[in-house]
């Protein structure tokens, strides 16, 4: 059968995880070799392990699935990603594509259909869920991305996207700047250009911004 294919599950919800890990491995030719709870783990452990796929949450702590998609690709265009989440609407689905994801299935997927994802992106095909609708299929894959308006979420660069995050998520400045490495100063700089792209003017409204869009996330899988 030749050597089994190396994956990576991120994930931040421990119960889902091991039950991924659990079916993948049940498989001949699949093997998992590394486990990620956020975004930034998963960069980290793409870039050790070099997996010929990674399984990705869209929805995590300290930095999402979408902004870890685009920094993998730059690092490690060849590992294959495909986004395993439950949101199911047009701007998810072509805001992973565009990220780079190589392929998009819903967590009500069945096991079967994990696998047949699975292969499918690792033979080089692209694979979306069934019940992703064939217009937004066939508006990416022919280029037309009736989305493409730039909203003011789009304008904001990887590093104030973080920082966005971080202050939904109820950090203050100085332990985002240890977080991130950078000063405080920093922080509050972007911080400002954050507020001003998206005329916001508190760290209240910032989170009830980034939980509207699911960049945190309050309750559930």
């Amino acid at each position: 059968m030749g050597e089994k294919k190396r994956l990576v599950i991120a994930e931040d919800h421990t119960i889902l995880r091991e039950g991924l890990k659990s079916l993948l491995s049940s498989s001949a030719d699949l093997q998992v070799v590394g486990e990620a709870a956020d975004g930034r783990e998963a960069i980290r452990g793409v870039n050790e392990l070099k997996p010929d796929l990674l399984l990705m949450d869209l929805s995590m702590p300290r930095m999402n699935g979408m902004e870890a998609i685009r920094e993998i690709k730059k690092q490690s265009p060849s590992t294959k990603i495909i986004v395993l989440t439950v949101h199911k609407t047009e701007e998810y689905v072509l805001a992973s594509l565009d990220a780079g994801a190589d392929g998009y299935l819903l967590k009500e997927a069945t096991h079967a259909e994990l696998l047949a994802a699975i292969r499918n992106v690792l033979a080089g095909k692209r694979y979306l869920s069934p019940d992703v609708s064939e217009k937004v299929i066939e508006g990416y894959l022919e280029g037309k991305k009736v989305l493409k308006k730039k909203t003011p979420l789009e304008t904001l660069t990887l590093r104030e996207r973080e920082i966005l995050k971080l202050v939904a998520e109820g950090y203050k400045n100085k332990e985002i700047a240890d977080c991130l490495c950078i000063s405080p100063k920093t922080v509050e700089k972007h911080r400002d250009n954050v507020m001003k792209k998206l005329n916001l003017h508190s760290a209240s409204e910032l989170t009830a911004f980034a939980i509207e869009r699911g960049i945190v996330v309050t309750e559930g899988p």
